[in-house]
């Protein structure tokens, strides 16, 4: 049976490794530089082609995959004058951005009246994962489109759970990052609050480590705050605060009061506040220390 064409939007950390995924598995692939052509050259060097605007890329396509930032930039790269949505063919658009769910909702419905089937497919899991073709994936969307693209998922993904309806995969989402954004920011006050004491951040992963509150999380995480490797977990504060962002207006579009929701989200706005928008998350546990006069890293000798 012939592949279908797939069209790719968002070569950044998560989306070149998804995109080569496709592509090495056999998947007839055009791509779209959206901020860097690094990896669109690097694609286009494999086998794939690029094409020039979204409305091309659709028209070159059957399945599209985006991988942008969030719901301003998919409404771009779909309703723009010369977008997705402007190519006049039946498509199925892959959403794996994490996007606003409500947003989510009315683009699926608008695009429902010309022929075009949107599903919401957001990620979990890092960079690394990506290329491993490890992620994990959350499906909103009609069983039929799920199943059709599913060997596409597959491609880069280890694990895929469809949630249910169009918008589903996005709340699930916005409530997985809120739990890790969460853990974030307690592991940064907690360590802080340590240092204040006297406790080095070895001391607290020595208790910490191997036990009941252990995870991959706490892992990446803490292989920055241990062995500073900055790359060990790459999601910018921005990214988390925009994240948070969005579970806060779906909680209070929802009537739903989020008390820990809220202190979260401030967590982040205080470090993107304080001009460290684009340090990556684990790099809050710095911010915090040093908002309270005490340093993580080990003085030296």
């Amino acid at each position: 049976m012939e592949k279908e064409r797939v069209g790719f939007v968002g070569l950044g950390l998560m989306g070149q490794g998804m995109a080569r995924n496709i592509l090495s598995k056999g998947w007839p692939l055009t791509v779209l530089a959206h901020r860097s052509r690094t990896a669109v050259e690097a694609l286009v060097a494999e086998g794939a082609r690029e094409a020039t605007s979204a409305r091309a890329l659709g028209q070159a396509s059957d399945v599209v995959v985006l991988c942008v930032t969030g719901s301003p930039e998919v409404s771009a790269v779909v309703e723009g004058p010369d977008g997705l949505a402007a190519s006049g063919r039946p498509l199925v658009i892959i959403d794996c951005s994490t996007s606003d769910p409500s947003q989510t909702l009315r683009l699926a419905e608008s695009l429902r009246g010309q022929g075009i089937t949107l599903i919401d497919a957001p990620l979990s899991r890092t960079p690394k994962d990506a290329a491993a073709g490890t992620l994990d994936v959350m499906v909103g969307g009609p069983e039929d489109v799920v199943g059709r693209v599913r060997p596409i998922l597959d491609a880069f993904a280890g694990r895929v759970v469809h949630t249910g309806p169009v918008g589903t995969g996005h709340t699930m989402k916005l409530l997985n990052n809120f739990v890790s954004m969460g853990y974030a920011a307690l592991y940064s006050e907690a360590l802080a609050l340590g240092a204040k004491a006297g406790l080095t951040p070895q001391v607290f992963d020595s208790v910490i480590r191997g036990g009941r509150m252990d995870c991959l999380f706490y892992q990446t995480f803490f292989k920055y705050v241990l062995e500073r490797d900055r790359n060990a977990h790459q999601f910018a504060i921005r990214n988390a605060l925009k994240d948070m962002s969005y579970l806060a207006g779906f909680a209070s579009a929802s009537s739903f009061a989020n008390p820990m929701g809220a202190a979260v989200r401030n967590s982040f706005a205080l470090a993107a506040g304080a001009g460290r928008a684009e340090d990556y998350v684990p790099q809050l546990s710095d911010i915090i220390a040093e908002m309270n006069g005490v340093s993580l890293v080990p003085k030296a000798d």
